[in-house]
C-alpha cells in the first residue's frame, strides 16, 4: 500500500536560492531510490513556499529514505534555511 506525502517547506528570504538547491538536490537522489514512486517539487514564489507531493511504495522504503545522508544534511541545515517544515501524510481517496 503507498504512502502519500505533502511536505511545505517555508524559506527564509535570504536563503531561498541555497534552499532551492539543497530541494533540487533531494529530488534527484530521492527519485534514485527503489521505493520512490513519485517525488515532486512544486514551487509557491510569492510566499517563499516549496511543496513536495511524495509517494513511497512502502514504509519500509520511507524509513529507508529518511535515513539517506542527503536528508539527514538538510535536516541539519534547515533551521538555517527554512522558517517552518509541515509533512501531511495523507490517505488517497480518489
Amino acid at each position: 500500500m503507498s504512502i502519500y506525502l505533502t511536505a511545505i517547506v517555508k524559506s527564509k528570504p535570504e536563503t531561498k536560492e541555497e534552499l532551492s538547491k539543497i530541494l533540487l538536490n533531494m529530488v534527484i537522489q530521492s527519485r534514485k531510490e527503489a521505493a520512490c514512486i513519485q517525488y515532486d517539487l512544486h514551487e509557491d514564489a510569492v510566499h517563499d513556499l516549496f511543496i513536495f507531493h511524495e509517494e513511497w511504495a512502502d514504509q519500509a522504503g520511507l524509513d529507508l529514505h529518511n535515513q539517506q545522508e542527503y536528508l539527514l544534511d538538510f535536516v541539519a541545515k534547515s533551521s538555517e534555511l527554512t522558517t517552518e517544515i509541515l509533512i501531511h501524510q495523507t490517505n488517497k481517496i480518489a
